[in-house]
């Protein structure tokens, strides 16, 4: 709730670790003044929302302000706002108010519970590797993103409300699940039963075995992901093309499919 008030633009840097922001109120829900403000940038990560990603992409485009702890659940706790982020403390001073009126808030948080406390942000938000989807869609098009992506590099991505996160411990497993996930086999099976949500429930149907670093098919997968977001960033879409064709090849290795099999899957998601 109130992303118009988390949601900012880093509009320039100042001494001593700040970043000057700019919140982002365009298509907010709830009206929120649009301000200007000095944030410890320590708690600035990069935002990666829905409009931000597609198939072998995701590039975040925001940034958003995290005051949470996620081993608690909780926002950072008052008197460490105080001392260590005043400038971010001040900020969301000013919209007490309606940080205090959400629903989410009012439902899962008490009344003494710092007021800039999240829903739903634990350990796996900020999992350095993810793969991720958009909630709403009529295809699962996966994406991987990692630290590294923007920045300098020491931060996690933090999905929005909007994206589904698959959180991994290693750019491989990452990669690995993606290139599954994106393959001729498992989109066929998804597309016959999931309707503009491809929730995580999706991989409850795909039997997509844990990844093992030692098991060259999985290897392989990883890799040839990895191309097809290299390729997917240069606009090179014949590339794309040709390596999901050799991900179909190996994504069928992995489910004991035949060569019929795998045409036949293909001519399914033609016609459908």
């Amino acid at each position: 709730g109130a992303n118009g008030i988390y949601w900012v633009e880093i509009v320039g840097e100042r001494p001593g670790g700040l970043s000057i922001v700019a919140n982002i109120t365009e298509g907010a829900k709830r009206a929120i003044p649009k301000t200007q403000a000095a944030i410890e940038t320590e708690l600035l990560y990069p935002l990666l929302r829905g409009r931000d990603m597609g198939r072998w992409s995701a590039a975040p485009s925001a940034h958003i302000l995290m005051a949470q702890d996620p081993k608690t659940r909780r926002g950072i706790a008052v008197e460490t706002m105080e001392k260590q982020y005043p400038k971010a403390h001040s900020y969301l001073a000013k919209f007490e108010k309606v940080l205090r009126s959400r629903a989410a808030f009012r439902r899962y948080f008490r009344a003494d519970d710092p007021y800039w406390s999240m829903f739903n942000v634990s350990p796996f938000t900020f999992a350095p590797w993810k793969v991720v989807w958009r909630e709403v869609a009529n295809e699962l098009d996966a994406a991987v993103i990692g630290k590294g992506a923007v920045g300098d590099g020491r931060k996690p991505v933090i999905p929005d409300h909007t994206c589904i996160l698959v959180e991994c411990d290693t750019a491989q497993e990452a990669h690995f699940i993606c290139a599954a996930v994106n393959s001729s086999p498992a989109r066929l099976a998804i597309r016959n039963y999931i309707v503009l949500h491809p929730d995580p429930h999706v991989l409850n149907n795909i039997n997509i075995p844990k990844f093992s670093a030692s098991n060259g098919i999985h290897q392989r997968l990883a890799e040839l992901s990895e191309a097809a977001h290299r390729a997917a960033a240069k606009g090179d879409s014949s590339e794309v093309r040709r390596i999901e064709e050799q991900i179909d090849r190996v994504a069928a290795r992995l489910w004991d499919l035949s060569d019929d099999d795998l045409a036949e899957i293909k001519r399914s998601l033609e016609e459908m």
